[in-house]
C-alpha cells in the first residue's frame, strides 16, 4: 500500500463487511472531515477522554459522550467509535455474527494491563462473541525499530506478570530496550483465543513515515490522528 494517501487508510479484510464502516487516519484527516464525509454522516460520533488505563467503555444509543478508558465497545447501529493516536497502537475488533465492533488504544501502559484481553472478554460477556470469530485490524503505530523504552518499563511488564516476548535489548545502550507494541498486543490477542488467520495489519511507522503524526518525532505537538469504526445504519444485511 502506498503512501500517497488518502486521508485515512482501510483493511480489504475488513473493507469488505457490507455493514462495517472503518479508517486509520493520517494527519491529513480532521474531525470535521468525519462530519463531511456522506457515508459517515447518519453516524453519532463517540469518542473518549484517553488515560492510558484498560477501562473498557459499552456505548449505547444514550451512553454520554466523552469518559475516560481506552477502548469503546458497541452493537449499535449508527455509532462512530473514534480512537486517538499518535505512536499508539490503534486496534479495531470486528465480529460478522454477533455484528459488534470495538475500538482500542493501546499504549504501553494499556498493553502491560492487558488492554486487549479485557476487550476480547467484554464482547464475549456483553455480545456473546466467540473468540476466533473475531477479526482484528491493526493500525499504524511506532514500530519496534523506532519504540525505545526503558528498564523501568521492561520490569513493570514483567513485574505485571508478562514475558519478556515482544522486548529486546538494545545493541549498544545499558538499560535499554525497543518495545513490539504490535507483537505483544498480537500475542495477547492470540492468548484470549483469536486465530491468527483474523489478524491484520497496516505496517507503517508513524515515527518514520511523515504522512503521520508521531509524539516522539514531533514532541511539540499535539495533534492526534483518528481511527474510527461502526456499523452502518444502512448498508448493513
Amino acid at each position: 500500500m502506498s503512501l500517497s494517501s488518502p486521508a485515512a487508510f482501510v483493511l480489504p479484510q475488513l473493507e469488505s463487511i457490507p455493514w462495517l464502516v472503518h479508517g486509520f487516519g493520517t494527519k491529513r484527516l480532521k474531525e470535521r472531515d468525519l462530519a463531511a464525509m456522506p457515508e459517515l454522516a447518519r453516524f453519532r460520533r463517540v469518542s473518549l477522554k484517553q488515560v492510558h488505563s484498560d477501562i473498557v467503555r459499552i456505548v449505547k444509543t444514550s451512553s454520554p459522550e466523552g469518559p475516560e478508558g481506552d477502548a469503546l465497545l458497541t452493537d449499535q447501529e449508527g455509532i462512530l467509535l473514534i480512537i486517538k493516536t499518535a505512536d499508539c497502537l490503534p486496534l479495531i475488533l470486528v465480529d460478522k455474527n454477533k455484528v459488534s465492533i470495538a475500538a482500542v488504544h493501546c499504549g504501553w501502559r494499556g498493553t502491560r494491563k492487558r488492554l486487549v484481553q479485557k476487550v476480547v472478554r467484554a464482547m464475549q460477556e456483553f455480545f456473546g462473541s466467540v473468540p476466533q470469530d473475531l477479526l482484528v485490524g491493526m493500525g499504524p503505530c511506532i514500530s519496534r525499530g523506532c519504540y525505545e523504552v526503558g528498564e523501568d518499563v521492561y520490569v513493570d511488564f514483567i513485574q505485571a506478570g508478562w514475558h519478556d516476548k515482544g522486548f529486546h535489548k538494545h545493541p549498544y545502550r545499558q538499560g535499554k530496550y525497543f518495545l513490539d507494541l504490535k507483537e505483544v498486543n498480537r500475542l495477547q490477542l492470540l492468548e484470549s483465543g483469536v486465530s491468527k488467520e483474523h489478524i491484520f495489519s497496516l505496517d507503517f511507522c508513524t515515527h518514520c513515515e511523515d504522512a503521520f503524526l508521531s509524539f516522539r518525532r514531533d514532541r511539540k505537538t499535539r495533534g492526534r490522528m483518528m481511527n474510527f469504526v461502526g456499523i452502518s445504519p444502512y448498508d448493513r444485511v
